[in-house]
């Protein structure tokens, strides 16, 4: 049953465009195998799963366009001679890949929380491991065009966060996404198949790389982790699927951070539908004068989202209760935070190497002697002063 629902769905995905709302509510009312009956002419629909369909759509927030199952059959019924779902399959299996659907263990459970826009399957090249639940994934986007200032946020970003065991997610594209994939197969190395470093989500089919600069990088990232579409072997990276894909970077990790992004970007779309997820959205500030960190500032000043400066903050976003809380913030207590005035201005004027006397300190802090010794007193307890042959100079604990 399995494999007439895979091989089913294998089909749906090449005669439906991602995000048909009609299509993916006719597979949710009638199921798979008969939702590919009744797309391509093999069996009646009857007016009551018409009415469910309509009903789907309603709840879903999808009916605006609904103009009932017969345009759709219409709209769908000049790919029907091009459905061959056993040749695709084997495709698939010739490249090492394979098909997985919504019953398999492999299947993302977070991508449920898209509801009605659930992908019908996904077409998958790479490592036979589950991939990462949301909480231990982190999306990457920004511009194509990067600057080197986004290269190396992103380089540093992506490193730290698989260092930290976090599985980057992104698109495979020139940019930010290329150095996403490569900083985080970098920094994933040395520790093993524990988990996934990176993954690439595909606007088209998984059996060529897109874009062709990016072949070698996107086979070390199949090699390493997985590389990932919802439309089959041959098809062609439209703009239209490079929208709709985003929806599946968005998904599959639990914050979405933009890099660097133009005014008008694909990333924001990427940042847009993590947030109507529910999802966390980071972005990174960039410099007011420079047009590939517009977007970023856009997404920070319409609180869409939370300006990130390092893989700590991010790690935190991922984890809200705290659990991936860096350990060396660099806002942590210093040993001198709290000193009175006078203690500060003590400690400002003892010396680094050499030591001085309490009558030389009084002169240089401009305090008395007794407040100086007092002062000493209190420092030294701090283990910020120490005294060597009758003179104080600072410790190692206060520089």
């Amino acid at each position: 049953m399995r494999d007439d629902e895979r091989t089913a769905r294998a089909a749906l995905s090449r005669l439906f465009e991602p995000q048909d709302a009609a299509a993916l509510a006719l597979v949710q009312a009638a199921g798979a195998q008969d939702a590919l009956r009744i797309a391509t002419g093999g069996l009646a629909a009857g007016p009551e799963l018409e009415q469910e369909i309509t009903g789907i759509l309603a709840d879903s927030g999808s009916g605006g366009s609904w103009s009932g199952l017969g345009a759709a059959l219409k709209r769908w019924a000049p790919r029907i001679p091009d459905l061959a779902p056993e040749r695709d399959l084997a495709t698939m299996q010739r490249l090492g890949g394979r098909i997985i659907i919504p019953a398999d263990a492999l299947w993302p459970r977070q991508l449920a929380d898209l509801g009605l826009q659930e992908p019908l399957c996904l077409w998958w090249r790479g490592m036979d491991q589950e991939l990462p639940p949301a909480a231990k994934a982190v999306a990457l986007v920004g511009s194509r065009d990067s600057t080197s200032y986004g290269a190396s946020v992103t380089g540093d970003l992506a490193y730290s966060l698989a260092q930290r065991g976090f599985s980057i997610v992104s698109g495979g594209a020139y940019g930010i996404d290329a150095h996403a994939h490569r900083a985080a197969l970098a920094g994933s190395a040395g520790r093993g198949a524990a988990a996934m470093p990176t993954i690439a989500v595909m606007a088209g089919g998984v059996d060529r790389f897109y874009p062709a600069g990016n072949d070698d990088l996107l086979r070390a990232v199949a090699d390493h982790g997985a590389v990932l579409a919802e439309v089959p072997p041959g098809s062609a990276p439209t703009r239209y699927r490079f929208l709709q894909r985003n929806r599946l970077i968005a998904a599959l990790a639990s914050v979405t951070v933009v890099v660097e992004a133009r005014w008008r970007s694909g990333a924001l779309n990427t940042a847009h539908h993590a947030e109507s997820l529910g999802r966390a959205v980071g972005a990174v500030p960039g410099s007011v004068h420079s047009a590939n960190s517009a977007g970023c500032h856009r997404l920070l000043r319409e609180g869409g989202a939370v300006c990130v400066t390092d893989a700590g903050e991010i790690a935190e976003l991922a984890s809200p209760s705290g659990e991936a809380m860096p350990a060396d913030r660099a806002d942590r207590p210093e040993a001198h935070d709290g000193l009175t005035l006078e203690d500060l201005i003590l400690l400002d004027a003892l010396p680094l190497r050499t030591t001085s006397s309490v009558e030389k300190l009084a002169t240089v802090a401009g305090l008395s002697p007794e407040s100086v010794r007092a002062g000493l007193g209190r420092l030294g307890l701090l283990g910020l002063a120490e005294t060597h042959h009758g003179g104080w100079k600072r410790s190692g604990k206060a520089n």
